[in-house]
């Protein structure tokens, strides 16, 4: 069996490593891949930007299973291509990825079938901004309404912060690319979670919930990221409300994707706030989460090939998936100016010696291979993870795999799970 894996990130890695370990699987390609995805796979050069490229690559591939790993290519349609080429791909199509790549969409998804979420205002001026941001008390929270690599968020603590932001998001200042509309939501307040689900058009199976570290510094502090780590199971989530979460957003997401025509297979990611009126939608992402995937994939013990073929020919009805009892954390390596600039091509040492530790394995997400060396090729470099007994020694033994590897500007959190572990 030959699999065809799009992306570069630790996401695609984890996805790479997982499917390696199928007896069926005689062939992988990872396009384009990084240095660490280089050890399992063949790499094909193409830019994820360019939908054209790609359905070159799958179309000369001709593969068995294709997996669309970042979102980019899901709002391009690659999905569809691709089934329209007679190939089988895991990933939902571009009418269905609009639940990520437009905000205001899921929004009014989300409201159509009362699904619970921050109350909020579509906003297309900033003229619009300052109308709508008097029936909002602070903080407020100000976001893009199109993809934005996880930065695309402002909290703002102030009306006139909101405005600024605002401003800069119609401008293109804040993230590069000027917003057509964007959203101006009620912030809320609680634990946030990350509740994902693979879905076949008809049934959706919920992973177990995992907890992902957003913010650049300790604490909370700081800038959005993409994710600085991530740990699993959260021992704080009960069983009621894993229950509540289901009945109140799952269930219902499924019903409004089948009544209005949306045929969603791929993995769901709904971020979910647990307010103290319940559980409420933050966002929808329409692909496996990072450093999410990481920590789900070291613990999962269903094939994962398996899985995801059930999701692309409609057949999840009454699979549950299984777990090892084993916690997982895992610790994001970055770049020296990430989540701003940054320098590339630094090289990468200890990796090797990091995941000759017990349970550890180092995902690589931003690197390359040059010259016989791994190298700095992003942001956020590395996903360090590692499986314990429990929280603090799955978190014990992360951090020693970090402390094993350096390069030049590293920056990581070293309060991964640490409020978990305390409470």
């Amino acid at each position: 069996m030959k699999i065809l894996i799009f992306g570069s990130g630790g996401r695609e890695h984890a996805l790479a490593w997982a499917a390696a370990r199928n007896p069926r699987v005689t062939e992988l390609v990872c396009a384009p891949g990084n240095g660490g995805m280089a050890k399992l796979a063949r790499l094909v050069p193409v830019a994820l930007s360019d939908l054209d490229a790609l359905i070159a690559v799958a179309t000369q591939e001709q593969p068995d299973l294709t997996i669309v790993g970042p979102e980019l290519p899901l709002s391009l349609g690659l999905v569809d291509a691709l089934e329209a080429r007679g190939l089988r791909v895991f990933g939902p199509t571009k009418a269905a990825a609009m639940l990520e790549t437009s905000k205001s969409f899921a929004k009014r998804f989300l409201q159509r079938h009362n699904i619970p979420t921050a109350n909020y205002a579509v906003c297309t001026s900033v003229a619009d901004v300052e109308k709508s941001i008097e029936l909002f008390h602070a903080p407020i929270v100000v976001k893009a309404d199109g993809l934005a690599a996880g930065k695309g968020v402002i909290i703002c603590q102030s009306r006139r912060a909101a405005l600024e932001a605002a401003q800069g998001l119609f401008s293109g200042k804040l993230i590069g690319s000027e917003e057509q509309q964007i959203i101006i939501e009620e912030f809320l307040a609680g634990e946030e979670v990350s509740f994902l689900c693979l879905c076949d058009g008809q049934t959706v199976v919920p992973l177990v919930p995992a907890q992902d570290h957003k913010r650049i510094g300790e604490g909370d502090t700081g800038l959005n990221t993409g994710g600085m780590g991530t740990y699993c199971p959260t021992p704080f989530l009960t069983d009621e409300q894993l229950a509540d979460a289901t009945k109140k957003i799952l269930d219902p997401f499924m019903r409004g994707c089948v009544e209005e025509g949306i045929d969603y297979r791929g993995i769901l990611y709904p971020g979910i706030m647990l307010t103290k009126d319940g559980p409420k939608v933050l966002e929808f992402n329409a692909r496996f989460g990072d450093p999410e995937t990481q920590v789900y994939l070291t613990r999962l013990e269903d094939d994962l090939v398996e899985l995801l073929e059930a999701s692309v020919s409609g057949n999840l009805k009454n699979m549950e998936l299984e777990w090892v009892l084993s916690a997982s954390v895992c610790v994001v390596m970055a770049s020296g100016g990430y989540p701003g600039s940054y320098p590339k091509g630094k090289v990468i040492t200890g990796i090797e010696a990091a995941n000759a530790l017990p349970g550890t394995k180092v995902f690589h997400a931003g690197t390359a291979l040059k010259d016989g060396q791994i190298v700095t090729n992003g942001g956020r470099v590395l996903g360090v993870t590692a499986l314990g007994r429990d929280l603090k020694s799955a978190q014990a033994a992360a951090y020693a795999a970090v402390e094993k590897i350096q390069f030049e500007g590293a920056q990581f959190r070293r309060d991964i799970a640490a409020r978990a572990i305390s409470s």
